[in-house]
């Protein structure tokens, strides 16, 4: 009797076993979902203090007019005053080591193509590499540059000024911010392709350089249109064409590079924000939510565009994208003209 019925008890306990775990491991699993995960630990407040916005370039610059067209709005979204800060000096690199060594989480930079992209490309003795110790943070926006001559330049229009320049050969000199820089790049992209040889003088900024011009002292500069077409308005200066692919809203009436016979010399100004690249991502990403939302707004974006700015509100996803690009051709003209930064 025991040998028939033994298998059934073994059967009857291994059944109560099996319930049991299986009640146990719902009751586990219900109480899981009332209490729920482990609580994330709680981010910090941020900003807890003014944030600071360093330009590379002095103050009436381009980059300087983008930093403050977007500060007071940043300023109302962070809860916390904006501060620009100028730290003008060897094409922008200086603001960049600044900025990359930064550990306040309350500094961030307003900076250019060049000090973004090719910065070590040109001066591999700088104290920062921008691919590793710079995080993009938001695109804030774009202009094509202007090709500009003294009031001097003859002819009645801009193929005319455009062959005055190349005819003046390398008695020609033309200003830049400094070596490196758009200005200067983009020059020279522009000369590999027309056959100008102007020689390139560099300033400290564009409004040292739009004096230069003024004085007779230069023959031409790329320029941003919110800068050059305040003095061609005037009369002062002559713009022969812009830089980007198509026409700009910032300069309607002005041909292109590639409609005067210019081929190949496309290239854009931008103004973009990135922070160290230590800054916590958290923080990273309320700033770029905040710049995009800033630059989106009709205010900014009118403050932006009289500033000389085409509003390109974009995430650090289309700022490096930019880099990548611009890094490709200002590289080729870097090694094409062999050109070192300023020392």
């Amino acid at each position: 009797m025991n040998a028939v019925f033994a298998p059934a008890r073994v059967l009857r306990a291994l059944l109560l076993v099996t319930l049991c775990t299986s009640a146990y491991s719902q009751g586990t699993l219900l109480a899981a979902r009332k209490t729920g995960p482990a609580a994330a630990p709680a981010v910090a407040a941020w900003p807890t203090k003014p944030v600071k916005l360093v330009i590379g370039f002095p103050p009436g610059s381009v980059q300087d007019l983008s930093a403050r067209a977007i500060s007071e709005r940043l300023g109302k979204e962070l809860g916390q005053p904006v501060i620009v800060e100028n730290k003008a000096g060897a094409s922008g690199t200086i603001a960049g080591a600044l900025v990359s060594s930064a550990t306040d989480s309350h500094t961030f930079g307003v900076m250019n193509n060049s000090q973004l992209t090719i910065a070590k490309m040109l001066n591999p003795a700088i104290q920062y590499d921008p691919a590793r110790d710079l995080a993009p943070v938001a695109l804030i926006g774009t202009t094509p540059m202007v090709l500009v001559v003294g009031a001097s330049a003859a002819g009645k229009a801009p193929l005319d000024w455009l062959s005055w320049l190349r005819n003046q050969g390398n008695k020609a000199s033309y200003g830049s911010p400094g070596n490196g820089t758009p200005g200067h790049l983009g020059m020279e992209l522009i000369k590999s392709r027309s056959g100008i040889d102007a020689v390139h003088v560099p300033y400290q900024g564009n409004p040292q350089i739009i004096t230069a011009l003024l004085g007779g002292h230069l023959h031409a500069a790329l320029l941003p249109p919110g800068l050059a077409m305040q003095q061609v308005a005037a009369g002062k200066l002559k713009a022969i064409a812009v830089t980007s692919e198509r026409r700009s809203v910032l300069a309607p009436d002005l041909p292109t590079m590639r409609e005067i016979g210019v081929m190949g010399a496309d290239v854009e100004l931008w103004t973009a924000m990135a922070g160290p690249a230590t800054l916590p991502a958290h923080i990273r990403e309320k700033m770029a939510t905040t710049v995009i939302n800033a630059v989106k707004s009709d205010e900014t974006r009118q403050r932006l565009l009289s500033a000389g700015w085409q509003a390109s509100p974009s995430n650090a996803e289309g700022l490096r994208n930019r880099m990548k690009s611009d890094t490709k051709i200002f590289g080729g003209i870097i090694m094409m003209r062999n050109i070192r930064a300023d020392l």
